[in-house]
């Protein structure tokens, strides 16, 4: 597949010939409250439903980036490119109000955004309470995510439906070619062979930079088994009665997530191949004119 220079003048031609209209920036109104920087895989969607059930009434996930309308993964890409190829004097240039234009409407972030961006939204959020979960067993964590996201890339059906609509094709951009790779230090863009040489030494090095910015009485280390306890007592929430933990999203769950992007951007890729088909005729029809 197509890799792509990401600070290159043809990614820059690509990005403004798939464009799309500016979404409204968000404005904060709540606080950002809690933020769950550890990396994908790691009980990210348990632990969003989990908030949610203790009332942080929006807790962003890395599905809702793709899925929400009006979308803000054009946005996405702006921001990985300024944590990526910003200014040169090693100073952090992603400000709070900067996540609020995308996160003002989040009380809570886990997943994507929330490992991608963790040294920068909790130098941005210095209030926010920061839950570092992860897996006890890095190898079944590795594992998990090579079936997952390092096949992500080649995924050929949701790559055709990029080449076509434009809301798929920012989806796929901001992910699959800046927020993953980054993630990953896959210096070539390949998302499955950076999970497979650097994955697990990744996923030390971000827990340890977590442990190194947050002081202890405001970071909580927690995994899915943990449950409720000590998470509600981290939060100074009570323990929700009757209900068991949230235990959502395994690795069959996540072709489920696959196949909602797909069908979410096939209208648009219709519409792309539509309007191909009819530049196509006119091009034909032009030519038989002059022959």
């Amino acid at each position: 597949m197509l890799r792509l220079n990401l600070n290159g003048w043809f990614c820059y031609l690509l990005e403004y010939a798939y464009s799309l209209p500016e979404p409204p920036k968000r404005e904060r109104v709540k606080p950002m409250e809690v933020l769950c920087v550890g990396l994908p895989r790691s009980g990210t969607e348990s632990l969003q439903h989990a908030l949610l059930k203790l009332g942080y009434d929006h807790t962003l996930h890395g599905w809702d980036i793709i899925m929400e309308d009006p979308n803000y993964c054009q946005q996405y890409v702006r921001l990985s490119r300024k944590k990526w190829f910003g200014p040169l004097n090693g100073e952090n240039s992603i400000t709070a109000a900067d996540f609020d234009a995308l996160l003002g409407h989040s009380v809570a972030v886990t997943d994507t955004a929330g490992s991608v961006f963790a040294a920068e939204l909790i130098d941005a959020y210095p209030d926010a309470k920061v839950i570092l979960n992860y897996r006890e067993d890095i190898d079944a964590w590795h594992r998990s995510v090579t079936n997952t996201l390092a096949r992500a890339d080649s995924h050929w059906p949701l790559w055709a439906l990029s080449c076509l609509g434009r809301e798929c094709f920012w989806a796929w951009h901001s992910h699959i070619r800046f927020m993953y790779p980054g993630l990953f230090r896959a210096l070539d863009g390949n998302i499955k062979t950076g999970i497979a040489r650097n994955g697990k030494w990744v996923y030390r090095d971000h827990c340890n930079m977590i442990r190194g910015l947050v002081p202890k009485d405001r970071l909580l280390e927690w995994t899915v088994e943990d449950g409720w306890e000590p998470l509600c007592e981290f939060l100074g929430k009570p323990v929700p009665e009757n209900e068991p933990f949230p235990f959502t999203n395994s690795a069959a769950g996540w072709g489920g997530q696959e196949s909602k992007v797909a069908k979410r951007f096939l209208f648009g890729a219709v519409r792309g191949l539509l309007f191909l088909g009819a530049v196509v005729m006119v091009v034909v029809a032009i030519v038989y004119k002059l022959q």
